[in-house]
């Protein structure tokens, strides 16, 4: 991984590492699923307006956005409703979305767009490169990565996003005391979680241990219908906030 911070001229990372980077065990799968007609319409007429291509360079956010506002990186937004949910009650704040499916990126097109918000933009790539190649170190201040994968199979474990070397990829690009924020209704994968980001040195558990209920000191995780009906048939969600220390 290239961690050297970004050329001030260029914006791009400098001396990058020789060859291919090593490949990863991806935490997807990308089965063929049904985009529907308003998400492919809004993948063509509105994504465009909000779509940041991929590519080995680091991001300049302040170019992206326009301006330069505090930045969240949201990891798998599913069909959105968080995200512009989160992004509509914090207009101040730049939010940098990634997810790999279509029907996903589509439909928070259109969310973005039937609420005119401006902060909001999508990267349809796999998030492990997006943090390794676009996302320079100490450049964010939030990381929310909600409801992930939890491959509930003992043999597809190590397909989980949040394990090592990505939980410290992920603090390494935080700010000091900027956030890593996750969910997920898999009590066995919280305690994953809650073990690999309780050894990261440059992490530290704003909640020790584990509880139901979304925790976050600046961006509350608003209770998703998908949340909520979890609720009502008595699953439980665990929310962990681990702060980037200096």
């Amino acid at each position: 991984m290239d961690d050297s911070p970004p050329s001030p001229a260029t914006g791009q990372a400098k001396d990058p590492p020789v060859g291919p980077p090593a490949r990863h065990i991806r935490s997807f799968a990308m089965r063929r699923g049904h985009v529907t007609q308003g998400q492919r319409r809004a993948l063509e007429e509105h994504l465009p307006a909000i779509a940041v291509p991929y590519c080995a360079a680091a991001l300049d956010a302040q170019a992206v956005f326009g301006r330069a506002a505090p930045l969240v990186l949201e990891i798998g937004f599913g069909m959105g409703e968080t995200t512009a949910a989160i992004a509509a009650a914090h207009p101040g704040v730049d939010f940098l979305c990634v997810e790999v499916f279509q029907a996903g990126v589509g439909a928070l097109a259109r969310r973005v767009h039937d609420a005119g918000l401006t902060n909001v933009r999508v990267i349809a790539h796999d998030a492990v490169e997006v943090v390794r190649d676009m996302i320079a170190p100490a450049s964010l201040d939030a990381i929310h990565v909600f409801f992930p994968d939890p491959w509930p199979k003992a043999r597809h474990h190590k397909r989980r996003l949040i394990a090592q070397p990505f939980a410290g990829a992920l603090a390494q690009r935080l700010r000091a005391g900027g956030f890593l924020h996750c969910a997920t209704d898999w009590e066995d994968y919280a305690v994953q979680m809650l073990d690999v980001l309780g050894q990261e040195a440059r992490l530290r558990n704003l909640h020790p241990g584990y509880a139901p209920g979304p925790h976050s000191p600046r961006f509350a995780r608003p209770t998703t219908k998908f949340h909520a009906r979890g609720q009502r048939l008595g699953h439980g969600v665990w929310d962990l906030v681990f702060e980037r220390l200096a």
